[in-house]
């Protein structure tokens, strides 16, 4: 494909010119080999009568390859009879053969291949090495990108939550949004280096601080006092159970045979603890009580059908969560294995299948993605959200393509 429009070019070839192409890439490295290999072993006088010549490997087959091979050797058509190509050794016995001959130095130039292998060994490992650094690179960018677009998620998403009400209502803190999220999916966000990522991230903070300070400040210590309250809430139930257990490993001894309706207040109590501690913003702590929660429901027994379905919906509910705070925690494995843990339960869940497509898309797997979304959006058309993630998908995909198409054109010509 040439031109701006990649237009298709046919270009015919005959015989004749294809030999005439390789005559000096191809024949007369040919030639030059064996009259080497015939000079080394004492000359044609030394070696007297040819009778075969062992050859492999498709491009042999070629007949004006074996011509040449035949001229150099000075064997024509008519010595047919009195001359054969042989085709009897196979690959291991080849590479144990050049093995060999590279070990005994029989070349008088194993020195200068020697030393030519040597520093291509060296050009792949430098390139080896900046492949692996640009890897490292590239992990990192992503990281920024991730924690800028975590971080504008947050903020919107913020204005409903208990201290929603410290953020400004201004023009100038939508449109900051706004133009970061825009950013973040232009041309300009895609071929930034990593320094301009860091930058940027460090800009998005610095604004914020500006817009948010006491929302920020407010929210941060209302988390700090959270940690403690938790710190100390565990330090007493460690010292608890070492009293209790003595040096015994602590164990889940709660086997009893609770009532249905007293186990499955145990589980919403859970669910209520960590949706609380979900809304301040203690993702690690929410999913852990989400957790607890899904432990009791393990506990259920002798479940009516109404109870089989009414625990269902309870998983299903749980699992969506703590999918949802593994995604704020940027944990996305086992953010992926809680969409899938829901979608076990019930595979129309179009909360499932979004999440799992939000967390395909941070992994940037848009294919996998779009095929979740596409099934979300089958199940419910008109949900705005799946519809917006599709979008950004979509971008994803045609800007990913486009790059494919670049790398292409500079591969190929």
């Amino acid at each position: 494909n040439i031109g701006k429009n990649n237009t298709d070019v046919n270009l015919s070839c005959s015989r004749e010119t294809l030999k005439q192409l390789c005559q000096e890439s191809v024949i007369d490295k040919i030639k030059s080999l064996i009259e080497q290999a015939i000079e080394r072993a004492g000359g044609k006088d030394a070696i007297g009568e040819i009778d075969a010549v062992e050859i492999t490997g498709g491009g042999l087959r070629i007949p004006f390859v074996q011509e040449a091979i035949r001229d150099v050797i000075g064997k024509g058509e008519e010595d047919e009879k009195a001359f054969a190509f042989s085709r009897s050794l196979d690959d291991t016995s080849l590479a144990f053969g050049a093995s060999l001959i590279g070990i005994a130095g029989v070349s008088d130039n194993t020195e200068m291949m020697d030393a030519d292998r040597s520093a291509r060994r060296d050009q792949l490992k430098e390139a080896e090495i900046a492949l692996a650094e640009r890897d490292v690179d590239l992990l990192r960018k992503d990281e920024l990108r991730n924690q800028i677009e975590a971080h504008i998620l947050e903020l919107r998403s913020a204005r409903h939550s208990k201290h929603g009400s410290l953020l400004p209502s201004t023009d100038e803190f939508t449109t900051f949004l706004d133009g970061t999220d825009d950013w973040l999916f232009s041309e300009e966000c895609d071929e930034a280096t990593t320094q301009q990522m860091e930058e940027k991230w460090n800009s998005v903070q610095s604004t914020t601080q500006d817009l948010c300070g006491e929302y920020l400040a407010t929210t941060r210590a209302e988390a700090e006092q959270k940690d403690k309250e938790m710190e100390a809430e565990a330090k007493l139930a460690a010292a608890a159970a070492e009293a209790e257990n003595g040096d015994e490993e602590p164990e889940d001894h709660d086997t009893r045979r609770l009532p249905t309706k007293r186990r499955m207040e145990i589980v919403l109590k859970n669910k209520n603890e960590a949706n609380e501690l979900f809304s301040d913003g203690n993702y690690r702590h929410a999913a852990a009580r989400y957790a607890k929660a899904l432990t009791h429901c393990t506990k259920f027994f002798d479940l009516s059908p109404d109870d089989e379905e009414e625990v269902k919906q309870t998983k299903l509910s749980l699992h969506l969560n703590m999918a949802l705070a593994y995604i704020k925690l940027e944990k996305m494995d086992n953010a992926y294995q809680s969409c899938n843990d829901a979608l076990k339960l019930d595979e129309q869940s179009v909360k499932a299948l979004y999440r799992r497509a939000t967390v395909l898309y941070q992994k940037r797997k848009f294919d996998d993605a779009s095929k979740d979304l596409k099934q979300a959006e089958n199940i419910a058309p008109e949900d705005k959200a799946v519809k917006k993630l599709q979008r950004l998908v979509d971008q994803q995909m045609m800007k990913q393509k486009k790059k494919e198409k670049a790398m292409a054109k500079k591969m190929f010509g």
